[in-house]
């Protein structure tokens, strides 16, 4: 991990872990995170759902631009953080960090990632007392692995039978996710035998976004990342299937609130290698049967 500057936190101190092996729950991926001062990190959006397990001595908070602030244990939407409106803060924070692909958050969570609508809320208004209880148990435990282990044992119980997004749905999912944006809505229409219209109807009210909208948040994670990890801005352009290393400046700008040259310094991005060294697979791989 890089240390970071100015008002960012110092990611080099970090207690980043991920899971050693991957999970038995298709379309989650975790890591856990132990860190003494957060300072005020930018939240990067993410092609997929987040819950946030906190269990530490204080409370993490989130600030949006609209004023809004939530403490604690919660969940945010797809794409969460547009525009690099999101702030996180606290000190000696300890959580667990999920992401949940947004085929299966509602199995999971019981509630539609369109009724979260890129916004958070918070996880004692989903869960109630069993938020809490939570976060009592996870601070019980002493290493990662076992809270790992807790946090999915939790996720499979509460996983709910059926399928709660349409077998179309998730195949044009799927296909954005592995094509990393780079397809067409009216492909993915033609490939499922669905309208343009239908499709674009359907996926919205499953997923929380139109594929469009879709295609481009994924195609902006994999660009950012490729940023991060120190390539040329103009091949990452052409890479990503933008049109012009310009194009991909307005995208960054747009998604992160900062430019491709200062977004590679983001430590919400800077940890991905370290807490997520499969991120993105099960995204994909969830709810295709």
């Amino acid at each position: 991990m890089r240390p970071t500057a100015n008002d960012r936190a110092d990611t080099a101190v970090w207690d980043v872990a991920s899971p050693r092996r991957l999970g038995r729950v298709a379309g989650v991926t975790m890591a856990g995170f132990g860190v003494p001062d957060v300072g005020a990190i930018r939240m990067i959006p993410h092609p997929g759902v987040t819950l946030v397990l906190e269990f530490g001595a204080t409370r993490p908070v989130l600030d949006d631009a609209a004023g809004r602030r939530q403490r604690g244990s919660l969940v945010a939407g797809v794409g969460f953080g547009y525009g690099g409106a999101v702030r996180a803060s606290g000190e000696n924070v300890e959580c667990v960090q999920v992401r949940l692909s947004p085929l299966i958050t509602r199995a999971i969570l019981g509630v539609c990632p369109a009724d979260l609508d890129g916004t958070m809320v918070s996880l004692d208004d989903l869960w109630g007392r069993e938020a809490s209880r939570i976060g009592e148990q996870l601070s019980e435990i002493s290493s990662w692995e076992d809270r790992f282990a807790l946090t999915e044992a939790l996720l499979a119980r509460r996983r709910r039978a059926g399928s709660f997004v349409d077998r179309e749905v998730a195949w044009a999912w799927h296909r954005i996710v592995v094509s990393r944006g780079l397809v067409r809505v009216d492909q993915l229409a033609s490939e499922v035998g669905w309208s343009r219209k239908r499709l674009w109807s359907r996926f919205q009210s499953q997923l929380g976004l139109p594929p469009k909208r879709a295609a481009m948040l994924v195609r902006f994670d994999h660009a950012v990342h490729r940023l991060v990890a120190g390539h040329d801005p103009a091949g990452v352009a052409v890479e990503s299937g933008y049109t012009d290393q310009s194009h991909l400046h307005r995208d960054v700008v747009a998604y992160s609130g900062v430019t491709p040259a200062n977004v590679a310094g983001e430590p919400f991005l800077t940890i991905d290698d370290v807490a997520w060294p499969n991120r993105g697979t099960p995204l994909a791989a969830a709810g295709v049967e």
